[in-house]
């Protein structure tokens, strides 16, 4: 059981490794309930990883992920699977199944963790889709023939679909023009204040950083080099850190996301 003030999950000393490649080595995170935490680092450094570390999808070489106040891999499989109903993940690339359509991709857990008859869970499918922001008539295609950002708001739906409390997010905007990715970058913050999640996401975009996360962690050197508030994390003397946040799009991103809180 995790209370208020505790962290809903705490990484300690995590190791990945595979082969004679070290991802992470004495990785320490702590992610907080109601934040949205966005993750950062240069290519190869883990941010997936962890990940799929964190959700259970990988067993680590080494160290400790506790989730909800529980070791995953220490529980019996009733547990963990209780446990793993209250993570939903967005894949990079979505991950729908290409033979179903969109609806049933969104009811495919209600039906296969939930237990539910077909036509019920299709129903709360229809009503995550909904959520999502996707039209009535979407429900009816097949993933091939939505545009990518509306391929995001299915697998978004499907990741809603048993009401978790944790959402982890890889790329979620990746693919997607500046318009495209900022509404859904509204959608994620608005779902948060509404459903009262935590949000783990994994992103390059500078824009969602600015706009959505309340603390930003930099993968480097096989660890957490800084978490923390945005305007401290950028102030870090790390050449990576000042290339990235300092740079001309940084900058940028800065300037719009100021902008538009004045406007708020």
């Amino acid at each position: 059981m995790v209370t208020a003030d505790e962290p809903i999950v705490r990484v300690r000393g995590l190791v990945n490794r595979f082969g004679s490649q070290t991802v992470h080595e004495g990785l320490d995170l702590d992610i907080r309930r109601g934040e949205i935490l966005g993750v950062v680092g240069g290519s190869g450094s883990g941010k997936s990883v962890l990940l799929r570390s964190i959700v259970g999808l990988r067993r680590p070489t080494a160290g400790s992920v506790q989730v909800f106040g529980q070791v995953l891999d220490e529980l019996s499989p009733e547990l963990r699977s209780r446990q793993e109903r209250r993570m939903g993940v967005l894949f990079q690339r979505g991950a729908l199944f290409s033979s179903l359509s969109v609806t049933e991709n969104a009811a495919l857990p209600l039906i296969e963790h939930a237990g539910l008859a077909r036509p019920e869970a299709e129903r709360l499918a229809r009503l995550k889709l909904a959520l999502a922001g996707l039209p009535v008539e979407a429900g009816a295609k097949s993933p091939a023939s939505l545009s990518g950002g509306m391929v995001k708001r299915a697998a978004l739906a499907r990741a809603l679909a048993l009401d978790p409390d944790l959402l982890f997010l890889d790329e979620p905007t990746a693919g997607l023009d500046p318009i495209g990715a900022g509404a859904f970058d509204d959608l994620i913050r608005t779902l948060r204040d509404a459903l009262g999640l935590t949000v783990f996401l994994v992103t390059h975009d500078l824009d969602t950083l600015y706009a959505i996360c309340d603390r930003v962690a930099v993968l480097s050197q096989r660890k957490v080099l800084v978490v923390d508030r945005l305007d401290v994390v950028e102030r870090v003397d790390d050449p990576w850190v000042q290339e990235y946040f300092q740079g001309p799009r940084g900058r940028a991103a800065s300037r719009a996301a100021e902008r538009s809180r004045k406007e708020e």
